[in-house]
């Protein structure tokens, strides 16, 4: 183990040759919907992974995630590291199978993006993986082709199977607009806010492993859903009354993502916030009573949000099972209303007792 609070000089004996950053992201609508071959509506949030990064001169790989306080060395024709090195080994591995001859590298990671809260911190650290490797060996990488290698990167050597939607956002989006993706095609579409909206997201205080849940579960499910209706995905049933003959709980999951789809198809159209705000809400109904990857402290948090004066709608971001809530109130009231909701919270008691405001944050 190095040394505690291991500066990016020390790590590097002097500056790194690179430094780059990718956002993680919050999803308003279209949640499980990307395995499914669906339509989804994130955001790239503020936060964001940094990694420097500079040629090796000893024939080794060399990660060091100040987060973490966790540093893993690997060879060139070594075996898979653990732990966040999963994911950084993974995008360097499937770049080398693409022909891109990357070195031994020195790479240095920071973040403040919290852990576990459903913000796709392990997409931001995979996008940013490959901008520093891009970025150094001045390698043609398209945002698309990025966010593939980066989902690849998680499937392969992290053990999620995981849409490519935390990949495309991390990759294309930003803090302003929604990102309208299509996940099949990967076409994409930058979209405003609903008008007089903005956001708050709000940490639950459970914290939830994506690769320890349900979540290949879930996407089993769909996938068996998928082959009993007769579709190459859930993205080609366009009526939710055609999943009903359907066994449970395949009916359930193919319930909620056919209703997402038809939400996010509206929402894209263009809808004003109070519309919005409802389309959220049922999207977390869908998650919470069909695709059960709800828990108490999200729902108890979305509830505090929904009945708050200045918001619009609620309901879980990320792929649930713990993490955080996102909420689209009145322009210029976030933090007022984000912080009104986590001290009902703390005085209530309760699930979600330790709830965090995330975003906006608070000032320092």
């Amino acid at each position: 183990m190095m040394a505690a609070l291991l500066s990016p000089t020390e790590f590097f004996r002097g500056p790194p040759a690179v430094h780059v950053w990718a956002p993680g992201r919050v999803n308003l609508l279209g949640e499980h919907t990307d395995y499914n071959d669906g339509y989804m509506l994130p955001v790239a949030t503020p936060q964001r992974t940094d990694v420097m990064a500079a040629r090796s001169d000893d024939g080794m790989f060399h990660l060091f995630s100040a987060t973490l306080d966790e540093a893993v060395d690997f060879a060139q024709d070594g075996s898979t590291p653990h732990g966040f090195g999963r994911y950084m080994e993974g995008c360097i591995r499937l770049l080398q199978q693409r022909g891109v001859a990357v070195p031994p590298l020195r790479m240095y990671v920071r973040s403040n993006l919290a852990l576990g809260t459903g913000l796709s911190s392990s997409a931001a650290l995979e996008v940013a993986t490959l901008r520093a490797i891009r970025a150094l060996l001045k390698t043609e990488l398209d945002g698309v082709t990025l966010a593939q290698i980066a989902q690849q990167a998680e499937i392969r050597y992290a053990g999620v199977n995981c849409g490519i939607m935390d990949q495309m956002a991390s990759s294309l989006a930003d803090e302003e607009h929604m990102l309208f993706l299509d996940a099949r095609t990967l076409d994409h579409q930058v979209l405003p806010l609903p008008p007089g909206s903005e956001l708050i997201v709000i940490n639950s205080g459970v914290p939830r492993q994506l690769a320890e849940s349900k979540y290949n579960e879930r996407r089993a499910e769909c996938e068996a859903a998928s082959k009993l209706l007769g579709v190459q995905a859930l993205r080609d049933v366009h009526d939710v009354a055609d999943v009903e003959k359907l066994p449970s709980p395949l009916k359930e999951r193919a319930r909620h993502v056919v209703s997402e789809n038809l939400r996010v198809l509206e929402a894209r159209g263009g809808v004003d916030a109070a519309r919005f705000g409802e389309l959220m809400n049922l999207s977390h109904y869908s998650l919470r009573d069909d695709y059960l990857v709800s828990i108490a402290a999200l729902d108890e948090l979305t509830e505090a949000l929904r009945t708050d004066p200045d918001v619009f709608g609620a309901r879980l971001t990320g792929a649930g099972f713990g993490g955080a809530c996102v909420a689209l109130c009145r322009a210029g009231k976030a933090h007022e209303a984000g912080t009104r909701v986590v001290e009902r919270m703390r005085h209530a008691g309760g699930a979600a007792a330790s709830a965090t405001l995330l975003i906006p944050a608070p000032p320092a």
